[in-house]
């Protein structure tokens, strides 16, 4: 009994050093805390106090807490003076004393748990029946002319309507909002609109493009056999030839050709060809090719079969070209706003000239300095710097594919290790902040990373005359705004309606890929002891929503998201179907999760998908 007695003793002194520490870290920000918004007061004190309580190795006192069958603070977060002071009062009882501090001090489980309610009903709207975590969904651009596609969305649970200005203008997106407002108002429901601002996203250039050619070829079994031939459609050249298996020719050759018809060609190869004409009509003629042609800009079409004059083949784009980079190459990123170019051979193979591309924020290169790795295209390619000169630096490529990897324009870029000094908003923000302004009612705040980003977003919403008009949520999409995320906080705490997106694609290239769980977990945790709620971003459902077929990886994904407050989907063709089942996943997930406690009940019947199992879940009772 005396070794349990020293061992509670022991426990309240190392509690004792904590709540000193807690205390201390709180006087030392009285200035800060003065200046934020009385919505916030409750929640910042909070943060400040779970800051300092992190500084702590706690795994011990967790294991003797556990030992005691008392709480080991580990969910703590948004109540932790008064889970401290409780969990004291416990143990002195359990000597058969009692502390002076009042245990019922600091905010209470359920008052902290109603703060985040609270703040995550004022940002994002009420939740859907049934369903606690709300979904945020990216509007395509065909949002703004189908107006059907938008109300199956708001029908199918869309909470928030998100809007990224890196992408179409201000004339496209007031038709999105038109047509979700017009849904939302049909449906009786209230669906926010969030519009991201574009940020200074760091980019590879353009490319040379590659010669004007189309390759056609029939599908072969795998005797070489043809199955199939190739479908040619030849269209007006007045219209659009983005199709990649049209060619454009003047409409007054096409009226001439009729089914039947057998056109001849030399391709860029110097191969004759033949293509069998197998259907016309007054918008488009259907030709079967048999061997695999490669067809350009200026290609003469002749018939064989009767006199008719020649056709040209029009202007047709030009190929997009690529970059093949493989592990030990060198690559050449300039400052030059020049087209890049792949590595040049010569006809024994010696390498020429080394693949270069530019970067579309050449001030950047300035910052980098040996050694730092750069990462392109989401980490799909790893490199590190490897020379620095004035108008370039080099790359070696230390991580592609086996066989090389393809980096195309217009790609990430990321630079993790390095300081790259650039602010959160460009002149680009500060233009679309006006519209959004004006139209939205959440401006999701991209690249943010540190502090200071966050007081020129708070200058600029006060020129507009914007400040706790329109909410704002903060991107975590670097490391940097992970390393500075309590200061971050604390500077949006100063205006109401605050919430952070975790934009898990980009922070996992930041962070690496290996740290990315326990990031997201930190960042999570963070913001429940400032109460503020968080959406689950990138890849959520992505392949459903691109391809109609989820993975099983990425249902696990999806109910993870019960751990935030809100989850974000991306764009993709069957995005409805992708919120039918995040809805149902939600929805019947949240009877076992509320946010970071599971509440799992003995048994429940699967529900089969023709609706044959009906039963409700199986409790056993505890008086049995």
């Amino acid at each position: 009994m005396k070794i349990k007695t020293e061992k509670i003793k022991e426990l309240i002194a190392q509690i004792e050093i904590i709540l000193d520490a807690v205390r201390l870290e709180e006087a030392d920000n009285e200035a800060l805390l003065s200046q934020i918004n009385p919505q916030y007061y409750k929640s910042a004190r909070n943060l400040i106090h779970y800051n300092a309580f992190r500084k702590f190795d706690l795994r011990t006192v967790h294991k003797k807490l556990k030992n005691l069958a008392l709480t080991r603070l580990a969910k703590a977060e948004g109540h932790l003076m008064s889970s401290l002071l409780k969990t004291r009062f416990i143990l002195y009882s359990l000597l058969g004393n009692q502390p002076l501090d009042n245990p019922k001090a600091g905010l209470s489980i359920r008052n902290g748990k109603r703060l985040l309610t609270r703040h995550t009903k004022e940002l994002l709207g009420y939740r859907s029946k049934g369903r606690r975590v709300r979904i945020m969904v990216t509007q395509p651009t065909q949002a703004a002319y189908d107006y059907q596609m938008v109300h199956e969305m708001v029908r199918n649970g869309m909470n928030c309507a998100r809007i990224n200005c890196a992408h179409d203008d201000s004339e496209i997106w007031e038709k999105i909002i038109l047509n979700v407002k017009r849904a939302s108002k049909a449906l009786s429901k209230k669906v926010k609109i969030t519009m991201d601002l574009a940020g200074p996203k760091i980019r590879t250039g353009s490319i040379t493009p590659g010669p004007k050619i189309r390759k056609f070829s029939p599908e072969r079994d795998e005797s070489g056999n043809i199955v199939s031939p190739a479908l040619l459609v030849l269209i007006p050249e007045i219209k659009d030839d983005s199709e990649p298996n049209t060619l454009p020719l003047k409409t007054e050759w096409l009226q001439k050709l009729a089914v039947g018809d057998i056109l001849t060609l030399t391709d860029t190869r110097n191969k004759v060809r033949k293509l069998k004409v197998v259907g016309v009509s007054e918008q488009e003629t259907e030709v079967h090719c048999y061997e695999t042609s490669y067809i350009g800009t200026g290609t003469t079409l002749r018939c064989e079969n009767r006199v008719l004059d020649e056709g040209v083949v029009g202007e047709i784009p030009p190929v997009e070209q690529s970059l093949l980079l493989r592990t030990n190459d060198i690559l050449t990123i300039t400052k030059a706003d020049s087209p890049g170019n792949p590595a040049w051979f010569d006809e024994d193979g010696n390498l020429m000239e080394r693949a270069s591309i530019s970067c579309q924020l050449p001030e950047v290169l300035d910052r980098l300095k040996v050694g730092e790795p750069v990462l392109f295209d989401d980490g799909k390619i790893e490199g590190r710097i490897e020379t620095i000169f004035s108008d370039r630096v080099e790359v070696l490529i230390t991580r592609a594919k086996e066989k090389g990897s393809k980096l195309k324009a217009e790609k990430g870029m990321n630079f993790p290790n390095t300081n790259l000094g650039i602010s959160g908003l460009t002149a680009k923000d500060k233009t679309d902040l006006e519209f959004i302004v004006k139209h939205a009612d959440v401006v999701n705040f991209s690249f943010v990373n540190s502090k200071d980003d966050v007081e020129a977003l708070l200058t600029s919403l006060e020129k507009l005359d914007a400040i706790n008009k329109l909410s704002i949520i903060l991107k975590i999409e670097t490391r940097f705004a992970f390393d500075n995320l309590v200061e971050i906080l604390l500077a949006a705490m100063k205006v109401k309606y605050i919430g952070v997106m975790i934009a898990r694609g980009d922070l996992a290239v930041e962070t690496g890929w290996d740290n990315i769980g326990k990031v997201q977990q930190e960042i999570l945790v963070m913001c429940g002891a400032a109460h503020i709620p968080v959406v689950w971003a990138t890849q959520v459902l992505e392949s459903f929503a691109k391809k109609g077929v989820p993975s099983r990886a990425e249902i696990t994904d999806a109910t993870a998201a019960l751990k935030a407050e809100c989850v974000m989907l991306n764009k993709g063709p069957f995005i409805n179907d992708v919120l039918q089942l995040l809805n149902k996943i939600l929805s019947r997930m949240e009877r076992f999760q509320d946010k970071n406690e599971a509440m799992l009940p003995i048994r429940e019947k699967l529900r089969i998908a023709d609706g044959s199992q009906k039963s409700d879940l199986q409790f056993q009772k505890i008086s049995k």
